[in-house]
């Protein structure tokens, strides 16, 4: 549906319809069963995806009719699976409903800057009314998706099928871009003694004004070293398990709502963090960060010590991937041996990466590369050229993309075979 990422762009969504909603005379423009879509519905939907189109509805007005029109195609074809997962009896439970709606009202806060200029922004509603107007249409689109998963879940396809979508496309298919199997040992950069003990008097003193009853929010604006959080009072927003470092998370998620912490150091920093709110397995923190200051004298020391690390591992005195068992900081890879996997190598989310293995041979080690995240060593394990895809190499690929071909296609013939069994009315 050429819609969908409008759909599910909700916050896109939110932030076009005060532009346009004014504009529309609103109508019923189709009915579903016993439900219906407005002409304004319409339209909001038809803005927000002319925005991610870089269509201008004025001056494209031909471009423009044509995709209102597919749009309110595929707004009936929302609300025939809507009246299908009702009738199969599909349940969403109040959990799901409140943690979607979590994420995205968060994120609309994120984008407008604070609870306060969302609720503004929305004419003075409270951010209660904002999530009770919503709540509807998040269950609806949540209704709809299970019924998306649940005939997906259904298909099967067999090597057959893959043999023959292999054959049918090989000649279109993308070649495999040049791809490289790297390890690596992360070691960041330890701060001084004197600005450890410096950090934790300036974060020891805002925890003791915290303790007196001053505002979280208000000292969070003022010291926390967080660009991301401090501008709205710390507040990280809705968190689960696995998206924050161990040290903060084991704390985070042992407070009450409205509890403080002690000091917590993890590898950003001195945070105190207190819980917003909780609710199943996620939780709403905020936090005040102060850094622990690094000099150039700590660098040194670092790289100095990185260098010694690659000569003990070239002299054969311990090999990388214990080096970096011992003493990598990266915790998903280190038990590992430090190994990343294999990358297309014009995909690296890691520049430096990139940099420090051209020129490396298979086996070759780096020198001491910089990233954001401290100094690396980085081991080019293997690398396979630029080549075309092939049945032997590739069948993982070939089966996802074969499989997903096939689930288009037989998803798109039960929708139009069950629009024949509901009411549908065009009134535009």
């Amino acid at each position: 549906m050429k819609i969908k990422s409008a759909i599910l762009n909700f916050v896109l969504l939110i932030l076009t319809t005060a532009l346009f909603s004014q504009e529309v005379l609103d109508k019923v423009v189709a009915i579903v069963d016993d439900n219906i879509i407005l002409k304004s519905e319409l339209y909001q939907y038809s803005y927000s995806l002319a925005l991610q189109l870089k269509m201008d509805p004025e001056k494209e007005k031909v471009e423009f009719d044509r995709l209102v029109r597919e749009t309110l195609n595929d707004l009936i074809v929302q609300k025939v699976l809507l009246v299908k997962a009702r009738e199969d009896s599909i349940v969403i439970t109040d959990r799901q409903i409140d943690g979607t709606l979590d994420e995205q009202v968060n994120r609309m806060i994120k984008q407008l800057g604070s609870q306060e200029k969302l609720e503004e922004y929305f004419g003075g509603t409270s951010l209660r009314q904002i999530r009770r107007d919503f709540r509807d249409e998040i269950e609806e689109r949540l209704l709809v998706d299970n019924l998306k998963q649940q005939k997906d879940f259904e298909v099967r396809i067999s090597r057959r099928e893959i043999e023959s979508f292999y054959r049918a496309f090989k000649d279109s298919l993308p070649e495999v871009n040049e791809s490289v199997k790297i390890s690596h040992i992360l070691v960041e950069v330890e701060s001084s003694p004197g600005a450890v003990k410096a950090a934790e008097e300036k974060t020891g003193g805002i925890l003791a004004r915290l303790k007196k009853g001053e505002a979280f929010a208000e000292l969070a604006e003022e010291f926390s070293e967080d660009p991301g959080s401090a501008a709205r009072g710390g507040d990280l927003g809705m968190m689960q398990r696995g998206d924050l470092v161990p040290e903060f998370e084991e704390v985070a998620f042992s407070l009450e709502p409205g509890e403080i912490s002690d000091i917590v150091r993890s590898r950003f920093g001195l945070h105190i963090i207190q819980l917003i709110s909780k609710g199943g397995e996620k939780i709403n923190p905020r936090h005040i960060l102060i850094r622990l200051d690094t000099s150039a004298e700590d660098e040194k020391r670092t790289v100095e010590n990185l260098e010694d690390l690659r000569a003990r591992i070239l002299t054969g005195e311990l090999t990388f991937s214990d080096a970096a068992k011992e003493y990598s900081k990266d915790e998903t890879t280190a038990s590992k041996g430090g190994d990343l996997g294999w990358f297309d190598i014009d995909q690296f989310q890691v520049p430096a990466f990139k940099e420090a293995i051209l020129g490396l041979n298979p086996g070759d080690l780096s020198q001491p590369k910089k990233t954001q995240f401290g100094y690396h060593l980085i081991k080019l394990d293997d690398k396979k050229p630029t080549r075309k895809l092939n049945i032997s190499d590739d069948w993982e690929q070939l089966q996802l993309w074969a499989l997903n071909l096939k689930r288009k296609k037989e998803f798109e013939k039960f929708v139009e075979d069950y629009k024949k069994d509901v009411y549908i009315e065009i009134k535009l």
